[in-house]
């Protein structure tokens, strides 16, 4: 039960030697997982490489369609004022109502002063 271990060791090698076999062995390992991470971070740089390009895909269909906000934009502002001019017309048929009502006011009054007065108060109204 009680070998000597040191009687396993091959005598013809010298420490030296040994020791060298032992930093190739963790060489050996070193290289190994050396080589898993490169494969790992080369998997990596293509998976960017695969989202700049979508970025790029993205951004240069964000500039397509910067024509197209500008139109609508141009075309918002058109409708705008439309709108505008839609509610000064309205605003002016309404003055033409009261003015209109006011005139045929004044027609109805008698000629002469008592219609100019009333035809004047329409208008100052």
């Amino acid at each position: 039960m009680s070998e000597d271990r040191t009687q396993n060791l091959p005598a013809n090698h010298s420490f030296e030697e040994r020791v060298f076999a032992r930093f190739d062995a963790m060489e050996a390992r070193f290289e190994s997982r050396f080589s898993s991470i490169d494969a790992r971070l080369e998997r990596v740089e293509a998976r960017l490489d695969g989202l700049e390009i979508r970025v790029q895909a993205l951004e240069s269909r964000a500039l397509d369609t910067k024509p197209i906000w500008e139109r609508a934009l141009a075309e918002i502002l058109e409708v705008k004022k439309g709108v505008q001019d839609l509610n000064r017309k309205i605003d002016v048929l309404n003055q033409d109502r009261l003015t209109g009502s006011c005139r045929s006011a004044g027609r109805r009054e008698e000629n002469g002063r008592a219609g100019i007065q009333s035809s004047i108060a329409c208008h100052m109204a």
